[in-house]
């Protein structure tokens, strides 16, 4: 019998085995968390903690809240954009996806480049939500700290590029004073006011929904490990536009920016509400 030398045998061993060693393996993987904070402007401080608005009103905040229901993380797909499938979890058609290649169900090897091309399906660009960050929280934003968070369905990445967060507001509580900075006044002292926007049930429409940039690609080029520090920061500016001098006083003296009769005012400072733009800090590290 012909001796076949013992590293030959090995030989196509590996080659059977070698790849799945790292199936499933993931691109990147993150730890994500959120903060919101309200952030006075030091060049409109108006003293006694009053800030100067564009409208020459003075505004105080002396409570302020957000609650988020939860933020999700978005990819481009198709058009020439980034795709977003999970080597994880193969897509229809494969068995398993590792090592930069996917096993197709009639034994081929299929490169993750030529699957992300097969799923674009060469059509339009569209947006795709890679992970969803539940929050589900109150935040004060007077007293701002950021939140770990977590990932569904996980916090590992397949090979992919993050452009937006997509955040969903579901409730706003803010009370404060304003004066008039004018001479003569509009109106005299200060007047207190308060504003409540919330959610009520599960399918109710959400109070505001934010969109934020973001520029997390997953990939081997970049390190894995990425620190998502998400933030949506409320300033004095949010207000310049509210004529409060048109606002209608209630009988105990504040101004309720929820009473029908003050309708007007609260659309316009949801109007400026659902213009914010939520910001992303991003740092990367080995695993």
């Amino acid at each position: 019998m012909k001796h076949i030398p013992f590293k030959a045998w090995l030989l196509p061993v590996a080659l059977l085995t070698g790849c799945a060693f790292d199936a499933g393996e993931g691109f990147a993987v993150l730890e994500p968390s959120v903060e919101a904070a309200y952030t006075p402007q030091s060049g409109r401080d108006a003293g006694e903690g009053y800030q100067a608005l564009a409208s020459d009103f003075q505004l105080r905040m002396d409570t302020g809240a957000v609650s988020l229901g939860s933020i999700d993380l978005q990819a481009s797909s198709g058009g020439g954009g980034a795709t977003t499938f999970d080597p994880s979890s193969p897509p229809p058609g494969y068995t398993l996806c590792h090592g930069g290649h996917c096993h197709r169900e009639d034994g081929a090897l299929v490169d993750y480049e030529d699957v992300q091309a097969e799923l674009n399906g060469g059509g339009g660009s569209t947006t795709v939500t890679v992970a969803s960050l539940p929050v589900d929280a109150e935040l004060d934003l007077l007293s701002p700290a950021a939140r770990g968070l977590g990932c569904e369905p996980g916090c590992e990445l397949g090979r992919t590029s993050l452009s937006r967060g997509r955040w969903s507001v579901t409730g706003l509580r803010l009370t404060g004073s304003v004066r008039d900075g004018r001479v003569p006044a509009r109106f005299a002292g200060a007047l207190p006011f308060r504003f409540t926007a919330t959610v009520t049930g599960a399918e109710a429409e959400p109070v505001a929904v934010l969109t934020g940039d973001l520029d997390v690609p997953s990939d081997r080029e970049n390190a894995p490990r990425v620190a998502l520090g998400l933030k949506l920061e409320l300033t004095p500016a949010l207000f310049d536009a509210v004529d409060w001098s048109a606002a209608t006083v209630g009988a105990d003296g504040v101004v309720d920016l929820d009473a029908p009769e003050n309708a007007a005012v609260r659309a316009g400072l949801l109007e400026k509400v659902a213009a914010l733009s939520p910001t992303a800090e991003v740092s990367r590290g080995a695993r």
